[in-house]
């Protein structure tokens, strides 16, 4: 495995906030935990599809807190050789506590990797390249990363809007839409920008690789759930990403029904509702180099 020289600290240009705001010093591990744990049995899935044989080389760009590093691990039965990048300190120090001992874990930006040209079969991105200002930029520069032959893996979770709460269709749109308007004036981002990450296809063929395979699966939960489950739902949507935040984009009426159904003193609770039913998709783009 070859590497370039990794710079010693990120500064300037490589220091710039992403499109939602990554930057080396950003830390949101709890909540790649909470979907991790939340979404592994379709992860794994995922990976073990890819079929990475013995002696293989595979990159995580954007690898967050490093479980998918394992899961490569484990589906390969420990014979390839695994890599794992993330541009957050944070990040960083968590995911090589958590990844085995033998896989080296880079702090990087996934637009100047520290890494040769044509050095793996596999490279996989998942919910990452979205945070880029630039998409076909971060195809292009991960295509390099890959031999001939080679596979770049692009997923991405809710190319389709999720749905939380399966009797009550017109709440869960409004409350989509009050989410994206609490994007848009928090990062200062146009809507177009937040939707143009369903072009998954276009990012990859755009990006010179032609061969693209997709597959959405469908991360589906019903009564009753498991416990990480649970805590994904309560902690990273209800409390993290919706929550007081939303009140500001709601009908007063709709915002007090939706407190109430994350509420878990409430009777109403949602994740208590014998009814409960979630979906939400995770599509898998996967090009192969010529």
């Amino acid at each position: 495995m070859q590497y370039r020289d990794e710079p010693a600290a990120m500064t300037g240009a490589q220091a710039v906030a992403g499109l939602l705001g990554d930057t080396p010093q950003r830390d949101y591990t709890e909540k790649l935990r909470l979907f991790n744990a939340f979404a592994r049995p379709e992860l794994r899935e995922a990976i073990d599809a890819l079929a990475v044989g013995a002696g293989e080389r595979v990159l995580d760009a954007g690898c967050g807190t490093g479980e998918a590093v394992g899961w490569f691990h484990e589906s390969a039965r420990n014979r390839a050789l695994v890599v794992g990048m993330d541009l957050a300190a944070a990040h960083v120090r968590i995911a090589r506590r958590s990844a085995p001992t033998q896989a080296p874990i880079l702090q990087a930006d996934m637009l100047r990797p520290p890494l040769a040209d044509g050095s793996f079969d596999v490279v996989w991105a998942v919910n990452s390249i979205n945070h880029l200002h630039d998409p076909v930029a971060g195809v292009r520069v991960l295509s390099k990363l890959l031999r001939p032959g080679g596979r770049l893996v692009v997923g991405q979770s809710s190319l389709l809007p999720d749905m939380y709460f399966a009797w009550d269709a017109r709440l869960e749109q409004r409350v989509n839409d009050a989410v994206r308007a609490y994007y848009r004036e928090r990062y200062g981002r146009s809507e177009h920008e937040f939707t143009a990450v369903r072009a998954l296809v276009g990012w990859l063929q755009a990006s010179g690789l032609p061969q693209v395979a997709v597959r959405t699966r469908m991360i589906e939960r019903t009564q009753p759930l498991a416990e990480a489950d649970e805590r994904y739902l309560r902690d990273a949507i209800f409390r993290g990403t919706w929550g007081e935040r939303l009140r500001p984009y709601l009908h007063p009426g709709d915002f007090d029904t939706l407190a109430r159904l994350c509420d878990p003193d409430d009777a109403r609770y949602a994740l208590r509702r014998p009814d409960f039913h979630f979906l939400q998709s995770l599509t898998m783009a996967v090009a192969t180099k010529a």
